[in-house]
């Protein structure tokens, strides 16, 4: 990124009252708008109060019948919902936002969260892998988050069977935060109920989803890019071939985070994916001082350099009908990066975000993990 586009880039202000954050609730709520369109449309209209009012004619104008924004009703149960689990909202740009997600340019503009978000402040390391995981891999998880909590290091993961409960378990004393696929105060499995409520307890949970949300299959990719996302680095301690784990481990490498695995009997299934990454560049685990080498050196920061500080031109200039189409004549369903669509096209992301945005609202293209974009299937 040159300087010239760096400083047509400004940080997301957060809500200061009330009113504001119901807002940005209402504003994320709506229909067909997600984390990089929510932060587009803030920055276009300058609050959310503003972008709520803009939305119904920008859907007009994508000839979408019937668009309306989230009504109130729903904010408010939700909002009813959060106080009666003891759950608070984290916002992007407030201080108790998490710094590891400011690079992020898909990160959640809010999140839910019960227990205590602090934690969210120290360094991290995600330990992730099979559900149906050996006892071998789960002692191995075991080991790795007590030795990494005894180095100060807070252990992220998924909440699911298998591996990512045995981390969790590891280090409920010296820090372990639960990333959830479905509302943060709907547990998933069940039976992960009682280690649900001792995260709560001693731990954290979060969910960008809304109050009460079971979770569907959709949601657990978009789980994933959280979990590294929050962490300096992505443990995978069991995977077969073709799992949620690796899907982790793509989004780490798209954030720019270490992959790391733990090596597996090549006969083993529930090993595959290890010795697929392993082969593929990542780093071989055999101890907990093996993560620590692999870290750099200083803890990552918001300031960063490149297409993931956050988004948006200040002034954008309003793009026509041409625009879309060439957009969509570049576009294909293999996802590609927002920051080369705009080099292939030749226009400034001022012309090409509010462009993205109608597209986007007519369902003709889709964002994916890692800033990425494709044809709606």
């Amino acid at each position: 990124m040159t300087e010239e586009q760096h400083s047509s880039y400004h940080p997301t202000l957060p809500p200061t009252t009330e009113e504001d954050r119901f807002s940005w609730l209402r504003l994320l709520r709506s229909r067909k708008v997600g984390p990089a369109t929510f932060r587009r449309l803030l920055r276009e209209h300058g609050s959310a109060q503003n972008a709520l009012a803009a939305l119904p004619e920008m859907a007009r104008a994508a000839e979408i019948d019937g668009y309306e924004v989230c009504p109130p009703g729903v904010i408010e149960a939700e909002l009813k919902a959060a106080k009666a689990a003891n759950a608070h909202l984290l916002c992007l740009g407030s201080a108790d936002y998490p710094d590891a997600l400011n690079d992020l340019s898909d990160a959640p503009p809010m999140l839910w969260a019960i227990g205590d978000s602090s934690l969210l402040q120290r360094r991290s390391i995600a330990l992730v892998g099979a559900r149906n995981c050996s006892s071998l891999g789960a002692r191995m998880a075991r080991g790795l988050a007590t030795d990494l909590g005894k180095q100060g290091y807070v252990v992220v993961s998924g909440l699911a069977r298998g591996i990512d409960t045995a981390a969790h378990m590891a280090a409920f004393e010296t820090g372990t935060v639960a990333v959830m696929a479905g509302g943060v105060d709907v547990v998933y499995p069940t039976e992960n109920t009682v280690l649900a409520e001792k995260i709560g307890q001693t731990g954290l949970r979060v969910s960008e989803q809304p109050m009460g949300v079971t979770p569907q299959a959709r949601h657990f990719p978009r789980r994933n890019r959280i979990i590294s996302g929050l962490a300096q680095a992505v443990v995978v301690v069991e995977a077969a071939a073709k799992s949620g784990s690796l899907i982790t481990a793509r989004d780490a490498l798209d954030q720019g985070r270490e992959v790391l695995a733990v090596p597996g009997h090549p006969f083993d299934a529930r090993a595959a994916g290890c010795n697929m990454l392993i082969r593929d560049g990542a780093i071989l685990v055999r101890a907990a001082e093996d993560v620590i080498e692999a870290l750099p050196k200083r803890a990552p920061t918001s300031q960063v350099e490149g297409p993931a500080m956050p988004d948006v031109i200040a002034k954008p200039v309003i793009a026509g009908a041409a625009l879309h189409r060439e957009i969509l004549s570049r576009l294909g369903p293999s996802p590609i990066a927002e920051d080369q669509l705009i080099r292939d096209i030749a226009a400034t992301a001022g012309e090409i975000g509010p462009a993205l945005i109608d597209l986007e609202l007519e369902g003709q293209i889709q964002r994916q993990p890692g800033g990425l974009l494709s044809l709606s299937a």
